[in-house]
């Protein structure tokens, strides 16, 4: 046995009592006649103390060659401390240690594996097992465990299965390219690693499964933009015999119960918008709705009067940022300079201050009257002290522009406090997109989400506006949920496959096999996933997954621990029928 105790664990309660403790030094403080020793392991801290009166002279030769993460076994006598640390639980004891065994030593780390460390994040991903050690990611990868405890309590108790799918699949195309691993037994042919579960577990619906979730790997080789990571972790689920309705209902008494459960927080509201007016009001389909500055279109106030810049557009849009009339031309002029660089491309802002005197100044004050910007503030329900800001252009472009806008004085007024948790359900997505590069449709979700029927007319006159009966989780600014009915019958799959520009036997390759599963009794249906990172992120009061991630990759999907992608040698090549082109 390599210990009785943890070093979390131990208090005055088990003072004079022998104990055994193994872990890794944090710290030693050498006074030559006395040394103490803070050891640490996933539980805590506990204090050795070593000293030439009660301790050999062996025994205090052997402490003080002690060093920062070695690992070690004492055997002590439990004792109150004199000086009393109240910052940790162990804090009213040490260990007046009698055996010392150093199970081994440790080069001196990279970086001080303390709260605070001075390991950038470059050096702290490559010694990554070292990271692990400090409290702050040891925490996190705790914070996830609890979660995913919760999600599958809860779901269990719904009557959900958990069951595994493959990760050696086909390739399909689901929107992000796929990686592939070439099989050696199949000369020429390729594995995919999935994107998602999806057919698996529509297939299982097929199956008669009824309830199925799963928390499981997912794959997708793309550009590492937004804190995405190319391997994530989705809680996959999916549904018989429901409508909408029945998986709403589910996956808000999921996240009631998360937030209850992790966060201590009720919620009680989860309220509804389309995606129509989450892009008109917010710019976005993941609004944050902690927080006001909703869009007003401003074309009818601020067109045709003689300022070009807004006449020649086909969208005016402002909104009213609380409180920020006070701001001076330098903050504003480092506004108008954050919204043209290049990540967002605007080509300036128009701005006006709505003074506390209730007089209105403004960068346009020579084309438009104080009768017309109080239009302006209105539309946008400015109050005095607050400061209207005005872009304009191209509609669905400008709204993306100003919705990063107001995510950014969101987070710089303090708005989005990560304590505050908002839900909201975006719905009514477009079933397609048009793709300029392709010249035809794509399934915004997936080819298998299902159209509304009142908009399935449409689909041979106007597929554009055709609805989804699709609906996405929006936590804090953040999609943490998307999902659909699935078509579940196979005339009406093929023709979505006709629509999609799949040929008969382009589909037949592709998606055969859910094909004709679909002439076997296949049940109405439908699901969700949910982002399990993200999800687990913002439940831990951050939007950066990374730490949440035991072994996570940087941005350019680069694992530096272990240097991870790699070449492979020319045997495994020949193995594998394989030839590098560079």
């Amino acid at each position: 046995m390599y210990r009785s105790h943890t070093c979390g664990e131990i208090s005055l309660k088990d003072k004079g009592q022998e104990v055994q403790l193994s872990g890794w030094v944090q710290k030693i403080r050498n006074k030559g006649f006395m040394v103490w020793v803070d050891l640490r392991d996933r539980y805590g801290i506990t204090q050795l103390i070593f000293d030439e009166e009660r301790s050999s002279t062996d025994l205090m030769e052997r402490a003080g060659k002690l060093g920062r993460e070695f690992v070690i076994q004492v055997t002590g006598e439990v004792i109150e401390r004199e000086s009393k640390n109240p910052n940790i639980p162990t804090g009213e004891i040490e260990i007046l240690v009698s055996q010392l065994e150093i199970l081994n030593t440790s080069r001196t780390p990279p970086f001080t594996i303390e709260e605070e460390t001075d390991g950038g994040e470059d050096l702290r991903m490559k010694y990554r097992y070292l990271d692990i050690r400090r409290n702050p990611v040891k925490n996190k990868l705790v914070f996830r465990h609890k979660v995913g405890m919760q999600v599958r309590n809860y779901l269990s108790q719904a009557s959900f299965i958990e069951v595994e799918t493959p990760y050696l699949i086909k390739s399909t195309p689901e929107g992000a390219r796929d990686f592939v691993v070439p099989s050696r037994m199949n000369e020429g042919q390729f594995y995919a690693l999935p994107q998602s579960p999806q057919t698996f577990k529509q297939l299982l619906m097929v199956g008669g499964m009824d309830k199925y979730f799963q928390i499981v790997k997912c794959f997708r080789d793309e550009d590492l933009r937004a804190d995405r990571q190319p391997e994530f972790t989705q809680i996959d689920c999916e549904m018989a015999f429901v409508e909408q309705e029945d998986i709403l209902n589910i996956f808000e008494g999921l996240t009631r119960h998360l937030l209850k459960e992790i966060n201590g927080v009720d919620i009680s509201d989860f309220p509804r918008m389309t995606y129509a007016e989450a892009m008109e009001k917010y710019g976005n389909d993941k609004p944050d709705i902690r927080f006001g500055m909703e869009f007003a279109n401003l074309n009818e106030q601020a067109k045709n009067k003689g300022f070009n810049v807004f006449d020649q557009q086909e969208l005016v849009v402002g909104i009213a940022v609380p409180g920020a009339a006070s701001y001076t031309r330098k903050e504003i002029d480092k506004l108008i300079e954050w919204v043209k660089r290049p990540q967002i491309g605007a080509n300036g802002l128009v701005w006006v201050k709505f003074n506390q005197d209730g007089s209105l100044k403004s960068s346009v004050d020579k084309f438009y009257s104080s009768e017309d910007l109080q239009g302006w503030a209105k539309e946008t329900g400015a109050k005095a002290g607050d400061l209207i800001l005005v872009m304009a252009g191209d509609k669905d472009k400008t709204r993306t522009q100003l919705s990063a806008l107001r995510m950014h004085l969101g987070n710089e007024l303090g708005l989005r406090n990560p304590e505050e948790f908002a839900p909201l359900w975006v719905l009514d997505f477009p079933l397609l997109e048009w793709d300029e590069e392709t010249q035809r449709y794509h399934a915004m979700h997936h080819p298998f989400t299902s159209p509304k029927k009142e908009d399935i007319p449409l689909l041979e006159t106007n597929p554009g506006e055709v609805r989804a009966n699709a609906y996405d989780l929006v936590l804090n600014g953040n999609e943490i949920g998307g999902g659909s009915i699935r078509i579940h019958d196979k005339k009406t799959q093929s023709k979505m496959f006709d629509y999609l520009g799949f040929t008969e036997e382009e589909a037949k390759e592709q998606f055969g096999f859910l094909m004709e599963a679909f002439q076997y009794g296949a049940p109405p249906h439908g699901g969700i996933a949910f982002g399990f990172d993200r999800l687990v992120a913002i439940l831990g009061g951050q939007e950066t997954i990374r730490d949440f991630i035991a072994f996570p990759k940087n941005n350019a999907g680069r694992d530096v621990m272990i240097d991870a992608p790699a070449k492979l040698d020319e045997d495994q090549l020949n193995e594998l029928h394989l030839q590098v082109k560079l």
